[in-house]
């Protein structure tokens, strides 16, 4: 029996023609905004990143130190609930940080089971240098803004977390 072949076979396919025309805001999307946000974000997190690359830490190492501090004495459950991450993500990033004496763990006093986090002293210097850059950066960002003008930041920022995840519920 003689073998069909399809009527694509041995043709090429055209290949798209490049688009040239950048995208540009619609009534929907706004690219300036999510493009400042980008770049916002990126230069926000720069001055700790190299902070945190001397000792070989990451963002996950940064979001620990500060939710600690900010927290002393959050369950571990808490933290992976505030994170949302995942247990062995966790584990590795929080090992690192007990290891390296940035933060002590402690078994709860009415469950044993529960473990506590608490930031040592090096684990509050540490947050506090990794904040000091990106505090001067949010006020220079605010140099000359009224009382108002921050609290519609505060809201706008509140506005962008998932629902859920949200202090304000």
């Amino acid at each position: 029996m003689a073998r069909q072949s399809s009527p694509k076979a041995g043709r090429r396919e055209p290949r798209p023609e490049p688009l040239t025309k950048p995208l540009e805001n619609t009534e929907t999307i706004d690219f300036d905004i999510i493009e400042l946000l980008f770049f916002s974000y990126r230069d926000f997190v720069s001055d700790p990143d190299a902070i945190l690359a001397k000792s070989g830490f990451g963002r996950a190492h940064h979001r620990v130190v500060h939710f600690v501090n900010r927290n002393p004495g959050m369950t571990v459950a808490d933290l992976l609930d505030t994170l949302k991450i995942t247990k062995q993500s966790l584990a590795r990033v929080l090992k690192q940080l007990i290891d390296s004496g940035y933060i002590q763990q402690k078994a709860g006093p009415e469950d044993r089971r529960q473990r506590k986090l608490y930031p040592t002293a090096t684990g509050r210097d540490l947050a506090l240098a990794l904040a000091e850059p990106q505090s001067r950066r949010i006020e220079r960002a605010f140099d000359g803004a009224s009382a108002e003008v921050r609290a519609g930041v505060k809201a706008f920022l509140s506005g962008m977390q998932n629902r859920q995840n949200s202090k304000a519920d």
